[in-house]
C-alpha cells in the first residue's frame, strides 16, 4: 500500500472532503456573512470532491483486484 501512488491520491481526496465539509459546517454553525455568500458553494465543492473520491476508490478497487 505504501509503494502505490492511487492510495495516496485516496488519502488526498478524502482529506480534502474533510476540510470542505469542516468548512461548510463551521460557517453553517456561525452563520453570518460567510455562509450566506459561500454557504451553497462550499456543499457543491463538497460533493463534487466526494464524486471525485468515489471514484477514486472504485479506480483503487479496480487497480488492486488485478
Amino acid at each position: 500500500m505504501r509503494n502505490d501512488p492511487l492510495f495516496y491520491l485516496l488519502v488526498i481526496c478524502c482529506l480534502a472532503v474533510v476540510v470542505i465539509l469542516a468548512t461548510g459546517i463551521g460557517g453553517f454553525a456561525k452563520g453570518g456573512e460567510f455562509n450566506r455568500k459561500h454557504g451553497n458553494r462550499m456543499m457543491r465543492w463538497r460533493i463534487i470532491a466526494q464524486a471525485i473520491a468515489i471514484a477514486v476508490f472504485l479506480l483503487y478497487l479496480w487497480a488492486r483486484s488485478k
